[in-house]
């Protein structure tokens, strides 16, 4: 079976083929990327299709790891001529911006990094510290921005300490039986905190909760 197919069955690019894969000199493997056939390409700008301008020079975009081998697609990108936004660069279904990370490896490098250190995970991969961080940051946002608020029931409000002197926090948790999660963290342990996390919540949100547990200093 080759690379191609095994990259095919588990992460399909949609307007995308993978071509070649070859080693590198660093011992790296490297899968080229091209565009289907009259495929056009999107605009990073607006999201709509529009006629290539040109290309720019090959970037390589990390990809989760094979067998212990660091795994590179490698493709050179192309620039859209939009009638909205001008001349851009095209957006890709694996990577956003500028970001050499495909989402993927982003993804396993934030789990990973729930079981080892940060420096544990960067050392393991290949990869910065700040790269481990930079994932987990990604896969925090992404979370906060398509979290689902709506059906709560039953929350917990707690305070931990979270460096030196009187400096704290408030979590506030989801605590319905059979779904328990962290539904937010805020600064202190004020009113205003905790109040900060109610305006996250719509009226119907707020009117279905029954059941507040919390152990707070001045609770």
């Amino acid at each position: 079976m080759q690379i191609q197919t095994i990259l095919n069955r588990v992460e399909k690019q949609k307007g995308f083929v993978y071509s070649k894969a070859s080693f590198n000199k660093k011992g790296e493997l490297e899968i080229e990327v091209r565009p289907r056939s009259n495929s056009r390409a999107i605009c990073s700008g607006c999201g709509k299709k529009g006629s290539t301008y040109d290309h720019s020079s090959v970037r390589q975009f990390q990809f989760v790891p094979l067998w212990g081998i660091a795994v590179f697609l490698v493709y050179s990108m192309r620039r859209v001529n939009c009638k909205e936004c001008g001349v851009t660069t095209e957006r890709v279904p694996w990577a956003c911006g500028k970001n050499q990370h495909t989402y993927s490896f982003r993804l396993f490098l934030a789990t990973w990094a729930k079981r080892m250190s940060w420096k544990e995970t960067a050392t393991v991969f290949s990869t910065s510290w700040d790269s481990v961080y930079r994932a987990v940051q990604w896969v925090v946002h992404w979370g906060i921005a398509h979290r689902e608020l709506s059906g709560i029931e039953s929350i917990g409000i707690d305070e931990i300490q979270h460096r030196r002197g009187h400096h704290y926090l408030t979590l506030v948790y989801q605590l319905d039986q059979g779904y328990k999660r962290l539904l937010c963290v805020r600064k202190e342990r004020t009113e205003a905190s905790l109040s900060s996390f109610f305006n996250l919540l719509d009226a119907d949100a707020i009117k279905g909760i029954k059941y507040a547990c919390t152990d707070m200093w001045q609770a």
